[in-house]
């Protein structure tokens, strides 16, 4: 048999999730987050930014923060 991992967005989801698993008689386990919510918070963010076309290449991140002549 297979296992679902599911994602939902906000608390809402997760409760009609909830009582729709109770109501089709399917178990279920509740796992917390294993990353503080910072780091959650900073990969949302980071989605968010890549989305949106705001990144920059590893090459350019190297010379910007790594090989500057100082």
């Amino acid at each position: 048999m297979e296992s679902l991992l599911i994602h939902p967005q906000d608390p809402s989801q997760l409760e009609q999730i909830k009582a729709y698993l109770n109501s089709l008689k399917v178990a279920f386990e509740i796992k917390k987050s294993a990353l503080p919510p910072h780091v959650i918070a900073g990969i949302e963010k980071a989605i968010v930014e890549d989305d949106a076309g705001q990144t920059i290449s590893f090459d350019e991140f190297r010379q910007k923060h790594f090989l500057s002549n100082k």
